[in-house]
């Protein structure tokens, strides 16, 4: 419809026929009925309210993101719909509004909110009378912004392990020297205890066992550190991910049977070779499953499953120990923290490194009490990067402020 189309079919209505007035409606039903098809194919969510913040239209995209159904959904207020939703604090500027917001139900996403008043703008009737303009509903513009956001946090984790590289290169020196030094001097001091005789050559030799194993200590603790943080470029050759767990599970089998832990392994026998550093793959596998052996108790079980979906390989670990609470939970891959009196708190961040040098994902499941998971999804399909022409963003605003613009020219209202 071209613009004026409505202010000026009112004008005339008083002077058309019933024919022609059905004519009109039946365009207006076209027209809308093609928008209702545009918006429908539009990836990003599209919301349209009335003045009081009753929903008068939504798109499938706005349906999906919040796990409500259409029907059920026009003609109620949309902070009803989506609980938690502070609608006055949205649209009290009166003006647009961008903010985001992260949101638990159906799925965990952050989302950005581009809220927009739809005003009917003043024009002059016949009589010269002048109308103001009115305030009608708000058309609001919803984007997924979860994986922005996740980069973002990557982005971030990625400094920070820069600045710790930095700081692991001055620690490895100004340690490791000291120890290799003090390790000198304990085996001259042990030379020396074997000449004594009677209880002072035991007690210096205990001295000695222990300064020996807080030097053996700290070392372990540097050396991991820089395996940890250290960037290593993976050789990758094409490998069976289920002969790599059988490995890492065959080194710990002392360890295993000692503890009376018991191992099932549910291994997809139809997965395919993946590109893979078998020795850094087989190094996170023994990380995870040592936390998990140190987890359970005697009798406890470990489950290791291996599947696929449409792109990745799954390595699955879950074991009945006493899991991680929410708290904990947030914090596993930060430096040096950790749940156990033994512990490093570096094994994880470990894991992590050598699964995103391979391009894969690592996600935990736990909940204190009910044991853990932890999924290791790793890539079989290659995938390209596209790299984005400078401008995309100029016009992908463009057309969140066209649909706008079309939204209030549409009739949803």
């Amino acid at each position: 419809m071209k613009a004026g189309f409505l202010e000026k079919l009112i004008g005339r209505l008083g002077r058309i026929g019933p024919e022609e007035v059905q004519n009109y409606f039946l365009r207006l039903a076209q027209e809308k009925g093609f928008l209702e098809t545009v918006f429908n194919a539009i990836q990003e969510g599209i919301i349209v309210t009335d003045s009081n913040g009753r929903i008068t239209y939504l798109n499938a995209a706005a349906c999906q993101l919040f796990g409500i159904e259409s029907e059920n959904a026009i003609g109620k207020r949309l902070d009803e719909r989506v609980r938690g939703l502070d609608w006055e604090a949205l649209t009290q500027s009166g003006g647009p509004v961008s903010r985001d917001m992260e949101i638990f139900y159906p799925q965990n996403r952050f989302i950005n909110f581009y809220i927009v008043p739809l005003v009917i703008e003043p024009r002059t009737s016949e009589d010269k009378i002048d109308i103001s303009s009115e305030e009608v509903g708000h058309a609001m513009i919803l984007r997924d912004i979860t994986e922005s956001r996740r980069t973002e946090r990557q982005t971030i984790e990625s400094e920070r392990l820069n600045a710790l590289t930095l700081l692991a290169a001055g620690v490895a020196h100004e340690i490791g020297n000291p120890l290799n030094s003090l390790n000198i001097h304990l085996q001259l001091i042990e030379r020396q205890a074997r000449k004594l005789d009677g209880p002072a050559r035991a007690e210096l030799q205990e001295s000695i066992d222990i300064a020996r194993a807080e030097i053996s200590r700290l070392d372990s603790i540097v050396t991991q550190f820089l395996r940890a943080i250290r960037p290593t470029r993976p050789q990758m050759h094409p490998e069976n991910i289920n002969a790599v767990v059988e490995d890492a599970v065959r080194f710990f089998a002392s360890e295993i049977k000692d503890r009376d832990v018991v191992v099932e392994q549910e291994l997809r026998s139809d997965l395919p070779l993946l590109q893979l550093d078998r020795d850094q793959m087989k190094q996170a596998f023994y990380n995870v499953i040592k936390n998990s052996l140190e987890a359970v108790e005697r009798r406890g079980i470990l489950r290791i499953r291996t599947d696929m979906d449409e792109s990745h390989v799954l390595v699955s670990f879950t074991d009945t120990g006493g899991g991680i609470s929410a708290e904990n939970l947030s914090r596993i891959f930060e430096p040096y923290f950790t749940t156990k009196t033994t512990g490093t708190g570096l094994g994880l961040l470990i894991v992590r490194r050598i699964v995103r040098e391979h391009g894969g994902e690592l996600s935990i499941e736990s909940s204190e009490g009910k044991g853990l998971t932890l999924t290791i999804r790793l890539p079989y399909i290659d995938k390209r990067v596209r790299m984005l022409e400078a401008g995309d963003s100029e016009r992908a605003a463009v057309t969140r402020k066209s649909a706008a613009d079309s939204i209030l020219s549409s009739g949803f209202l």
